[in-house]
């Protein structure tokens, strides 16, 4: 039976925020298509949801998907519309797409050119267009009812911004986008630097999770009453055992192709979380370098050899290494979760014999420390120069009326306290987890900021500049950033469980 693939089916409560407009008017867009309501998680009335996509399924997504293709050029097409995928070998589920691939098409640009990407929506929700990681100007930021109306079903939006910083980063919906981009809306974008060195082959792979079962709470997500579910049973940002298929690019296990290489060719490898899951890779039988993490480049950075880059919810990890190894290769998550064995792709050698390459994604391998990998470099910022403004964000999780919430200093969004800023201000922001056993990964819209400091520790190595970073539980981190880019911009947890119940301010700049 065909289903819904859901991590929560449920955008829950006025935290459809970043989900489903965030603050300020959603200037006459019909609530009632938005997935959305506006109480607490406890008083979603279910019954009122919609369910629209799902019901639409079985009328509209008959056809299957293509392969993604490449979209490269000053102005770029993008359909949102309903398809099906076969996700794992025999298992076809319903799914949302961009130009009918998930993910949807890499879009490839140069730097400094200005791009025009037209997004029609043939779905039968709002959709809009995050551009994630890319600094792009506020109102191009695709937050519907911060930035932008979102774009209504048989309604088109163009989205216009100069790609000036090259890198890899990666588009999604983020109109309820707890379950827009889990049912695949989303795609990688790349921007090509003017002086980026060549390399002989370059491969993205998307990492994301997926439910083979539409069952949840012993309710079929594939029908639409939503009404009478166990609310005690509902937030599910804790159990994330549901997700039993792993893939990389929408296809698990035999159904992903090879990564041909000729021996001799370097070969870059994108690396970018779709999902709410961290994981683990792990390439076999070649020394790499980790050569930027979320675009941005890191200072001569070392050789590995079988380490594991930890990779989370809407981080990118750029390795690179030279084919000098013939022979079949596998690339893959390691972990406990029997779904870890559908994440694996393989390198193969023209010409090479199968090759005597074994999984070993249970094996524990060391995680790429990157607050000392890399060589130091003049950076931007220090610990102890002095800044505008200083900030504390404590991250927990706690009950609050029944139900479980996820808090930055106690309060859950839209009552978290804004970080206010002028242009030009230098900000210093000290991020800790106190939850006990949930990752945090923090990603700033519209900015990139410096890491400075890890559980009290200055880095040792390549200054790190991110725009999404993870703290697992206990761990401290200070970040600094240039308020730089004017408008309201949020930050919050990218797994999207956690910012639909919480964990979510903005950035706002006073004089905009």
């Amino acid at each position: 039976m065909a289903s819904w693939k859901f991590k929560s089916i449920f955008a829950i409560g006025a935290l459809s925020v970043v989900l489903a407009g965030c603050s300020g008017s959603m200037n006459g867009i019909d609530h009632s298509k938005m997935n959305m309501d506006s109480g607490s998680a406890g008083e979603t009335d279910h019954s009122k949801m919609k369910m629209e996509g799902t019901k639409a399924s079985s009328k509209m997504a008959d056809g299957q998907t293509v392969k993604p293709a490449v979209l490269t050029g000053k102005e770029i097409n993008l359909t949102a519309s309903v398809s099906n995928q076969e996700i794992a070998p025999g298992k076809t589920l319903p799914v949302w797409t961009f130009n009918n691939s998930v993910p949807g098409p890499q879009i490839r640009v140069k730097q400094g050119d200005t791009v025009k990407i037209n997004l029609k929506n043939q779905l039968p929700e709002p959709v809009t267009i995050h551009w994630h990681g890319v600094p792009v100007p506020n109102a191009m930021d695709g937050i519907p009812g911060v930035t932008q109306n979102a774009v209504q079903p048989g309604q088109s939006f163009t989205y216009e911004f100069k790609a000036d910083v090259p890198g890899t980063y990666w588009y999604h919906s983020h109109q309820d986008s707890v379950n827009q981009l889990d049912r695949g809306l989303y795609g990688s974008f790349v921007i090509e630097g003017k002086n980026e060195e060549k390399v002989d082959r370059d491969y993205t792979l998307m990492l994301d999770e997926w439910m083979s079962s539409g069952e949840l709470s012993g309710m079929n997500m594939s029908g639409g009453n939503m009404s009478g579910m166990d609310h005690s049973t509902m937030n599910i940002g804790h159990d994330m055992s549901m997700y039993d298929l792993y893939t990389i690019n929408g296809k698990s296990g035999s159904l992903l192709d090879q990564l041909p290489v000729k021996q001799g060719d370097k070969v870059r490898i994108r690396l970018i979380n779709a999902g709410y899951l961290s994981h683990q890779i792990h390439l076999h039988g070649h020394e790499f370098k980790v050569i930027a993490t979320d675009g941005q480049p890191i200072n001569n950075p070392g050789i590995l050899k079988d380490n594991v880059i930890s990779i989370a919810p809407g981080e990118r990890y750029d390795i690179e290494f030279v084919a000098n190894n013939p022979g079949k290769w596998l690339i893959e998550d390691h972990g406990d979760n029997p779904a870890v064995k559908g994440m694996k792709a393989t390198i193969a050698y023209e010409g090479a014999a199968a090759g005597s390459d074994k999984a070993n994604e249970s094996e524990k391998l060391t995680i790429v420390d990157m607050s000392r990998y890399g060589q130091p470099a003049k950076a931007n910022f220090t610990l102890d120069q002095e800044y505008t403004l200083e900030y504390t964000m404590n991250l927990n999780t706690e009950m609050k009326n029944g139900e479980m919430v996820y808090t930055i200093n106690g309060k859950t969004f839209p009552d978290t306290d804004p970080i206010n800023v002028k242009k030009g201000d230098t900000v210093k922001v000290r991020l800790v987890n106190n939850s006990k056993s949930d990752d945090h990964p923090m990603h700033l819209h519209g900015h990139f900021f410096q890491v400075l400091n890890k559980n009290g520790k200055p880095l040792e190595g390549s200054p790190v500049i991110k725009d999404t970073l993870n703290l697992k539980p206990g761990e401290e981190y200070v970040v600094a950033f240039e308020a730089d880019n004017e408008g309201n911009w949020m930050f919050h947890c990218h797994d999207l469980h956690h910012a639909s119940s919480g964990m979510v301010t903005e950035l706002k700049y006073t004089d905009y």
